[in-house]
This record gives C-alpha cells, sequence and structure tokens, in this order.
C-alpha cells in the first residue's frame, strides 16, 4: 500500500493501491451495501406539508471519501446537476439570441450543448485535483466544486455586441435588422482566452495577498453591479423578449414578439407574457416553501418545467428547431473564427479578476459545508488550485467554443441541505452534464423555451448575483472610509447601468486609423459598463486612502453612547440615595410635628 498522504481527504488518509481500488469498484456494483446502503431515500422526497409529521432524525453526513452507495451517489449527483442546468443554459442562450449576435437556431442549439459538455468535463478537473510535478502547486481543489458558464461576461458582451453592430463590425441589413454575427462570438472567446492567462498568473500569488488586493470592499460592489445589470436583461424577456421587439415597431418582421411568424406571437409587454413568467417565479417560491429537500435545490429548474407545461399547452412552442436538430452532438462540431478584440480586453481583464474572487469565496463555503478546515496551509492550497483551474478553464473553455467559466456557488446549498460532501456524488453531476450535452435533441428543447419563460427564471438567478455581492458587502466594516470608498465606486457602477450610453458621445473621431478608433471604443466600452467602473474604481480607492485611525471600527463599548455609562449609572444612584434621604428626614419631622400635637 502506498502510504503518501492524499491531500485531497479529510485529515491524512493513506492512498489505496490500484488493487484495492478495483475491489472496491467490483463490491460497488455487486452487493446490497455497495449498490444500495441503508440510507433514508425518504428523505430526500419528503415534502415540507404544514400539519405533516416532521422527522427529528438528521440525514447522515457523507464526507470527502467516505464510503458512498452507488444509488445514492448517482441521485446526488443527478441533484446537483439539475441545480447547475439552469445556469449553465441561460448565458449560451443569451449572447446567441436577439440580445447577442443572433445566431442560427442550430447554432444555438449547438452552443447549449457544448456548454452542458464542457462544464462536465472541467468540473471533473477541479473535482478531482491534480498536483503539478516537482512544485508545492495543485490544479483543482478536491472538493465538490463544480463550473459553469458564468454571468458575469454577459454584461461585458452584449455592450460590446452593440458597439460591433454600431461600428460595421457586425452586419445589418437595409432597414436595421441584426444579422447573425459568429466572428463577434468568436472574437469574444477569442479575447477571453487570452485575458485568462491574467488569472492563471494571479493563481501562484499568496490568497492573503490576492484578499488583501481584492478585499470584499472591491469584490462586493462589483458582484452587486453585475447582478443589477443582468436583471434588465432578465425583465425585458419575461416581457417578450430583449430583441428588436423590444421597441415595438409598427412595421417589419419584429412588430410581435418574438417575431411575427412565431406561434402565439404577441406585442412586447403583453399581458400573456407577463402571466407566462410569473408561473415560473410562483412556483419557484412553492417549491422553496413547501418542497422536499430534492425540490429546493432544484427549484429554478421545476419552476422552469412548469413554465414550460404551460407555454406547451397554450401554443407558444415552436418545434421545429427540436425536430431538426440531430441526435448527437459534441464540441468542435461547429467553430468560430477566433480573434481578439481590443475594446473588450479591459472590461474582461475585469471579468477574470471577479471570477478569481467568486472562486476563492466559494471554495471557503465549499470547505465550509464540508467540514473541511478553513484556514491552513490545507485550505491555502485548496484556494491555489481552485483559482489556478479557475483560470485553466477559462483559456479551455475559449478554445472549446464557450465563454469563461466560474465556479458555480449553488451546489454549496446542495451540500448543506443533502448532508452530502463526497467526491463521488461531484464525479455523478459532471456524468449528468455530458449525458445531457451529448443529447442534443435536449438542447434543441431548451433553445425553444419561450422568452417570458426563460425572462421569469433567469430575473430570479440574476437577482442571486445582486444578493451575493449584498452579501459580500455585509461583511465589511462600515467605517468612515469604506462607506466613502462605496458609495463613490457605486455611484459611478450605477450611473452607468442606469444610463448605459452616458459616455456615447465623448469621442467624436472619424478617422481612418483603426488602432486609434479601437482604443477609443475600448475606453467607451468600459466607461459604459456599469461593474467594470466599480471595480477600477473601488481597487483604486482602496490602495490610495490609507485607514486613519479614527476612521477604525470602535467597539460598543466606545461609541460616545457607552463612553460615559458607568459615571451616569454612579450620578444617578448618588440623586436616588439622596430622594431617599429626603423622604426620610421629612418623615421623621412629620412625626415629630404629630407628637408634638398629642
Amino acid at each position: 500500500m502506498d502510504v503518501s498522504p492524499d491531500k485531497s481527504g479529510q485529515g491524512v488518509t493513506y492512498r489505496k493501491s490500484y488493487k484495492e481500488k478495483a475491489t472496491d469498484v467490483v463490491k460497488a456494483f455487486t452487493t446490497k451495501d455497495g449498490l444500495i446502503g441503508d440510507y433514508d431515500y425518504a428523505f430526500l422526497f419528503k415534502p415540507n406539508i404544514p400539519f405533516m409529521r416532521k422527522s427529528r432524525r438528521a440525514a447522515p453526513f457523507f464526507g470527502l471519501n467516505d464510503h458512498m452507495p452507488v444509488l445514492l451517489a448517482l441521485l446526488l449527483g443527478f441533484q446537483h446537476a439539475l441545480s447547475m442546468l439552469a445556469g449553465i443554459i441561460t448565458p449560451p442562450i443569451i449572447l446567441a439570441g436577439q440580445g447577442g449576435v443572433n445566431l442560427a437556431s442550430e447554432d444555438a442549439q449547438y452552443l447549449v450543448s457544448t456548454s452542458l459538455i464542457v462544464c462536465g468535463i472541467l468540473s471533473s478537473v477541479q473535482i478531482t485535483r491534480f498536483h503539478i510535478y516537482k512544485t508545492p502547486y495543485y490544479i483543482g481543489t478536491g472538493l465538490i466544486s463544480v463550473v459553469g458558464t458564468s454571468f458575469t461576461v454577459i454584461p461585458v458582451a452584449t455592450g460590446a455586441f452593440t458597439q460591433m453592430y454600431n461600428t460595421g463590425y457586425c452586419p445589418k441589413a437595409a432597414d436595421g435588422t441584426k444579422l447573425p454575427c459568429p466572428q463577434a462570438y468568436g472574437a469574444l472567446i477569442g479575447t477571453g482566452t487570452v485575458c485568462a492567462l491574467l488569472e492563471i498568473l494571479l493563481a501562484f500569488t499568496r490568497p492573503r495577498m490576492l484578499k488583501r488586493l481584492f478585499p470584499p470592499l472591491v469584490t462586493g460592489p462589483t458582484v452587486t453591479l453585475i447582478g443589477i445589470s443582468l436583471i434588465q436583461s432578465g425583465f425585458e424577456n419575461w416581457a417578450g423578449g430583449s430583441g428588436s421587439c423590444l421597441d415595438r415597431p409598427e412595421t417589419g418582421n419584429f412588430m410581435l414578439c418574438p417575431s411575427n411568424t412565431a406561434p402565439h406571437a404577441l406585442p412586447w409587454g403583453s399581458a400573456e407574457f407577463i402571466g407566462l413568467g410569473f408561473s415560473v417565479f410562483v412556483t419557484i417560491i412553492i417549491c422553496e416553501r413547501f418542497g422536499s429537500p430534492i425540490m429546493k435545490s432544484c427549484a429554478v429548474v421545476l419552476g422552469l418545467l412548469v413554465g414550460c407545461i404551460i407555454a406547451g399547452a397554450t401554443g407558444y412552442f415552436d418545434r421545429s428547431g427540436i425536430d431538426a436538430a440531430p441526435a448527437a452532438s459534441f464540441i468542435w462540431v461547429k467553430t468560430f473564427p477566433l480573434s481578439v478584440y481590443a475594446p473588450i480586453v479591459l472590461p474582461l481583464l475585469a471579468v477574470y479578476i471577479v471570477l478569481m474572487m467568486e472562486a476563492i469565496g466559494d471554495i471557503t463555503a465549499t470547505c465550509d459545508v464540508s467540514r473541511l478546515e478553513v484556514e491552513g496551509k490545507l485550505f491555502d492550497s485548496r484556494i491555489q488550485g481552485g483559482v489556478l483551474a479557475d483560470g485553466i478553464n477559462g483559456l479551455l473553455s475559449g478554445l472549446l467554443t464557450i465563454t469563461p467559466l466560474s465556479t458555480f456557488a449553488q451546489n454549496n446549498g446542495v451540500i448543506a441541505l443533502t448532508r452530502c460532501a463526497n467526491r463521488k456524488a461531484g464525479y455523478a453531476a459532471c456524468f449528468f452534464l455530458l449525458i445531457m450535452g451529448i443529447f442534443s435533441k435536449f438542447a434543441a428543447a431548451l433553445v425553444a423555451i419561450p422568452s417570458a419563460v426563460l425572462g421569469g427564471m433567469t430575473t430570479f438567478l440574476f437577482s442571486a448575483v445582486a444578493i451575493s455581492g449584498i452579501r459580500i458587502i455585509s461583511t465589511v466594516p462600515f467605517t468612515r472610509r469604506n462607506r466613502f470608498i462605496l458609495t463613490a465606486a457605486m455611484s459611478l457602477g450605477f450611473g452607468a447601468t442606469l444610463v448605459p450610453n452616458w459616455f456615447q458621445y465623448v469621442f467624436t473621431y472619424q478617422g481612418d486609423n483603426r488602432a486609434k478608433e479601437g482604443f477609443f471604443n475600448a475606453i467607451t466600452l468600459v466607461c459604459e459598463t456599469g461593474f467594470a467602473l466599480t471595480a477600477f474604481a473601488s481597487i483604486l480607492l482602496n490602495l490610495i486612502l490609507q485607514e486613519e485611525i479614527e476612521d477604525e471600527a470602535i467597539p460598543a463599548e466606545g461609541t460616545a453612547n457607552k463612553a460615559d455609562e458607568e459615571a451616569d449609572r454612579e450620578e444617578w444612584a448618588r440623586i436616588e440615595k439622596g430622594r431617599a434621604g429626603d423622604l426620610e428626614n421629612g418623615g421623621q419631622v412629620e412625626a415629630v410635628k404629630e407628637g408634638t400635637k398629642v
């Protein structure tokens, strides 16, 4: 037996030989204990119905390397995959749709399928944890740290695509309709691949140094602004769509949403669209209130399913894309021309900084819910490995035709809810993601989901991003200095988010110098991206504004209200004592007077 320490486990265990591992695999699939075990499966499916008797016995906790039945691993892995599904499919659907680069239906289906496949493959990298030969560095966390397509890139991408159409980089029809622009998508993933090198380099920096350079004071407002900017897209889809029908034109093919020829097409903002999205939103709330543990962690997917059932029953679905889709798909079935688009370099660098800090926070939370240490050398090693894997995943995702990935946080809720931190469940989740992605009919069905149904789901997801930012901000001491930094940084971010074209007319250059024009476009794009402005402003102010002595957080006992409490109590005691003495003396005088009268 190899007695070298297994740094992936809880504490220090010992690695098994290949023969012992093979024996364990055979037992897992040939014995009742290995296949089913004695787990209380009803716990996962028992709903939280009022007046229903609840079991007081907690489910067993499965640690990182504990023995776990195969059926339970598959079941909990499927739960993890479902909790990831909505987050994985949303970015490619938005970026390939009318609010993005207007790709054909088969291209959008390919991107959804490939997103599922790539996320399944690269999640296994994070879960496995590889040691870099003859170095103290690792790739991966060794935890259930799964990855998915990042929402953070959406505001940058949509802003860049709008600029590309306005500058002639992408084609338009004679009537101004945006035509498919695969070269814009190729520019996005190509630039993202290059910018991923920043996160890879930062992964070799000490985690404490990273936290000092990018503290919650920087990442909190940045994540909040990302969520707020995304909610606009979610609400536009909820009302019917975020494409050309949004302005309710009186002529053309987009007088109705999603187009005049679509089944059950209606004007943008119609009550039917609002109600369809609302059915998704209400279902999510009902699942949270009354659902079983497995329903709660999959509430968003169940809400999407209910919305799809209603939409299908009322004639909103167009099944032509599903019928035309191939039976199977895989990576590189379709490709896009890779290039570097200079104006989005700075915004994407800000994206990777945010992704790195998100990874650190999510890995810390995963260690916590997995009952592992959240400080010390092993924890720092997990952070280093997780950030490095996150950067490498960002680089590989572009080469695999997908936008940058991020470490998902929602799976921490699944771990806490099911009390399972075992990596077998993580590998099972990767397996199910691969199956979902390879069968492209499944992706075609997801692409066919009406915008109103998708909007009801994405509004909830994007709001969760904003709330995550607020939670990060809540960890910051509200000293005068920190309040000033938050105010200054978020004022720029809120302004650029609410008035996105405020910087559009600053540069009026009309010459033939493409480099100069690209430089001006880069500045314009950064200034019109709210979270990028907030990120750069908060980083700068955090570095140049020093913490002052009087600015430091004052403990409760040192505040003005508390400082003189002891002296006030002593003074009040003297006053009360004096009053009591006066009353006693007064009583004696009265008694003397009464005695004299007698």
